[in-house]
């Protein structure tokens, strides 16, 4: 028996994306100027149901806050695409560019805009499968 909810099919599961809420990603002592509280809605506007978007504790990679990992769609992985990570998204143009690339399919399926090569890190393999489970 699958536990996935009925009429979704596996293509049909669209791009993730976890933004970082732990003990430095949202903190303002940290990351002054930045607002933290309003961060994720405007994410979830500039997506418009394109993915979900959802908090998780802390990413253990604070030297990147604010911290935001787009897992790709169902599609974008049977093409190829991995979890890209992304750090110091602390702009409302970081989010924009963000969600103008998931609408366009994300990770495996288009090109995210040059100016998210910025952003992007790798992480350790320990940090990313804590994620993936």
């Amino acid at each position: 028996m699958s536990n996935k909810p009925a009429g979704r099919t596996a293509t049909a599961a669209p791009c993730r994306v976890t933004v970082c809420r732990g003990c430095c990603c949202g903190d303002a002592a940290k990351i002054p100027g930045v607002d933290h509280t309003g961060q994720i809605p405007r994410l979830r506007a500039a997506l418009d149901g394109a993915a979900p978007v959802r908090a998780s504790e802390c990413l253990d990679v604070c030297d990147q806050a604010n911290v935001v990992v787009v897992q790709p769609s169902a599609a974008g992985r049977a093409a190829g695409g991995r979890p890209v990570w992304l750090g110091l998204v602390n702009d409302d143009e970081a989010l924009a560019d963000i969600a103008a690339w998931i609408r366009a399919g994300g990770p495996g399926l288009a090109e995210p805009p040059g100016v998210l090569d910025l952003y992007a890190f790798t992480v350790s393999r320990r940090v990313r499968e804590a994620l993936e489970n």
